[in-house]
């Protein structure tokens, strides 16, 4: 059995979700786990409050679980780690992005937005991109393309503390829509936050 199988299915069969399976030269083993989501329960941020998050615990009660699953299988590694998938979460599957609607993520391209996109304000040469994440917004009466959109505005953020005019106006908003398969990497952006989904932090349990 492959080893991102044996991983998978220990992970599901204790309630979590693999995110991410990493392998170094070194022989260690890092598995990222998450809580379970179904669009059933709603996209985007929960109420302040209600937001769970892997524990310490959690991570033990999987790595005891992969120990075992791993040295039946044959699999071999020097130091197995499992963690939550911190503030930077990869956003990896259509379920991933649907999760997370409406947050603000980072965005690398395979292949630069090019020249029928780009319009003179956007580097034709771009492929890096932070905003909120969107459904892809149907335009002039037509059906949306499957995917999504990543918006954002190119306005300078404004430091703690300082002042903003009231006769200031707003930086225009752009929009940049893309499918999953045009994606060469994903992620939340790291944005700390006491009332959101970044106040769960990382945690990890690793064993020699």
């Amino acid at each position: 059995m492959a080893l991102k199988e044996i991983v998978e299915q220990t992970v599901a069969g204790l309630g979590y979700e693999l995110v991410e399976i990493q392998r170094s030269t070194a022989g260690l083993l890092r598995v990222t786990i998450d809580l379970p989501w179904s669009a059933a329960s709603g996209a985007g941020s929960p109420p302040p409050g209600a937001e769970q998050f892997v524990t310490v615990e959690d991570c033990e009660k999987v790595t005891r679980q992969l120990l075992f699953a791993l040295e039946v299988e044959g699999i071999d590694f020097k130091r197995l780690e499992v963690s939550s998938p911190g503030i930077d979460r990869p956003l990896r599957s259509e379920k991933d992005f649907e999760r997370f609607a409406g947050q603000v993520i980072d965005v690398t391209l395979r292949e630069p937005v090019g020249t029928l996109v780009a319009d003179g304000q956007v580097s034709a040469s771009r492929k890096k991109f932070q905003g909120r994440l969107e459904r892809r917004q149907a335009e002039g009466g037509q059906e949306a393309t499957p995917g999504w959109q990543i918006v954002w505005t190119d306005a300078p953020s404004v430091k703690p503390g300082q002042r903003v005019s009231k006769k200031r106006l707003p930086a225009p908003t752009r929009a940049l829509g893309f499918t999953l398969d045009e994606l060469r990497e994903a992620r939340l952006a790291p944005i700390v936050s006491f009332k959101g989904r970044a106040s769960g932090g990382s945690t990890e349990s690793n064993t020699d």
